[in-house]
């Protein structure tokens, strides 16, 4: 059996906006998240666990910033394409842990909708899929409320 780990981290700052997308779940809140794509650092950090489990790069690579093309693009469509890359070299997704950082908003009443739209995006089931959510206790940029820091973790498993 071939066991693969990989880990991921995003950070996104606050904008202007009136809701945040994490982990798939639109969030209504006083600002918005900045980034090329739609900025959901969850779904990036989950994405590029996978790619690291994979030793296959980062979202980065796979979706330059650079590009035109992903201006304001939904962050499913890089979290479907590592869950495909896995797919394609006949792993399977055993589980992913998504710890967000952040004062607000408050994560704890929309982790279970964040867990079913992972799930339902990596093509597993709901208790496979983890998000929680931590404060860095008013320390840094997280602290100081300028932004969402997530970290994930993916587990591959190939027979």
């Amino acid at each position: 059996m071939d066991i693969r780990l990989g880990n991921g981290f995003d950070v996104h700052a606050f904008g202007p906006g009136t809701v945040v997308t994490l982990c798939g779940v639109e969030i209504p809140f006083e600002k918005g998240l900045s980034g090329h794509s739609d900025a959901d650092v969850g779904m990036h950090a989950v994405t590029d666990a996978i790619y690291g489990a994979l030793a296959d790069g980062d979202i980065g690579q796979h979706f330059p910033p650079t590009d035109p093309q992903w201006k304001g693009a939904a962050s499913d469509i890089f979290l479907r394409h590592a869950a495909a890359r896995a797919a394609e070299r006949g792993f399977r997704i055993a589980n992913v842990d998504c710890t967000l950082i952040c004062e607000q908003p408050k994560i704890g009443p929309h982790a279970p909708a964040m867990r079913e739209a992972l799930a339902e995006v990596l093509g597993i089931e709901p208790d496979r899929v983890s998000v929680k959510a931590t404060t860095s206790e008013k320390l840094g940029f997280t602290g100081r409320e300028e932004g969402i820091a997530a970290l994930a973790t993916a587990a591959l498993i190939a027979p």
